[in-house]
């Protein structure tokens, strides 16, 4: 430390793999929350989250679906608005998340970016999605296209979410699902289920770790801070 003059050596730790084996693993389902992008009546978002839904629970996973329907848009209504508050204990229960989008305009769609701005990065003294891991897919009318994931891959990492690195754009969706509004088998099927499988086993390797593994030198120097002035503030008062 002597040659870092710059750093706060009581904040300053080396990473220490210890921490990173749970002294007692969770034992219950990983639990994930599902969201689309789309109200159409046939939204081939919702529809590849329901596949994806079924997969998750094969894979032993517990599963919630938000439906979008009736969520106002940001700030245009207040924090305790009824579809509000489910989005955000919905947010607070899961231990990781999809996300599902179709392109629109070479973009997300609105409906999709609500939700997300909804979720705020704090919530008292709780960042609701740090640590947290995050899948993401995208549905496509035409030929392929990665715009909308490329875009939920930024705001992923802007939330503090751990994003895996699969994902999946299923082009001409309307062609992908069947009367009965199942998923064809494909190649893009095949993805999808790659990216659960990828999404699962990279929740169960950091959930009962992803405090540590999003602790940061740079908060907890802040934080220490922070304290030291209220203490200094009361002791002059």
């Amino acid at each position: 430390m002597a040659d870092l003059p710059q750093v706060a050596a009581a904040h300053f730790q080396v990473p220490d793999p210890a921490q990173l084996r749970p002294a007692q693993a969770s034992t219950h389902a990983p639990r994930f929350l599902l969201l689309y992008g789309s109200l159409r009546a046939r939204s081939f978002s919702r529809l590849l989250v329901q596949e994806a839904a079924r997969l998750l629970q094969a894979m032993g996973a517990e599963v919630r679906i938000f439906n979008p329907s009736g969520l106002p848009l940001p700030d245009d209504a207040p924090e305790t608005h009824p579809k509000v508050a489910e989005l955000r204990a919905l947010t607070q229960w899961a231990e990781g998340m999809v996300w599902c989008s179709p392109e629109r305009h070479g973009a997300m769609t609105g409906i999709m970016k609500t939700q997300i701005d909804w979720i705020p990065l704090t919530q008292g003294a709780i960042r609701p999605t740090q640590g947290k891991t995050l899948a993401l897919m995208q549905v496509c009318g035409g030929s392929q296209s990665f715009n909308a994931v490329n875009q939920m891959r930024v705001l992923g990492r802007w939330m503090r979410m751990l994003t895996i690195p699969n994902q999946s754009s299923v082009a001409k969706a309307f062609q992908q699902f069947d009367e009965h509004d199942r998923m064809l088998p494909s190649s893009y099927h095949d993805r999808v289920v790659d990216v659960l499988e990828e999404l699962v086993k990279f929740t169960l390797l950091t959930r009962d770790v992803a405090p540590y593994l999003v602790d940061r030198y740079s908060e907890r120097k802040e934080s220490a801070d922070a304290l030291m002035r209220r203490v200094n503030l009361s002791q002059a008062a």
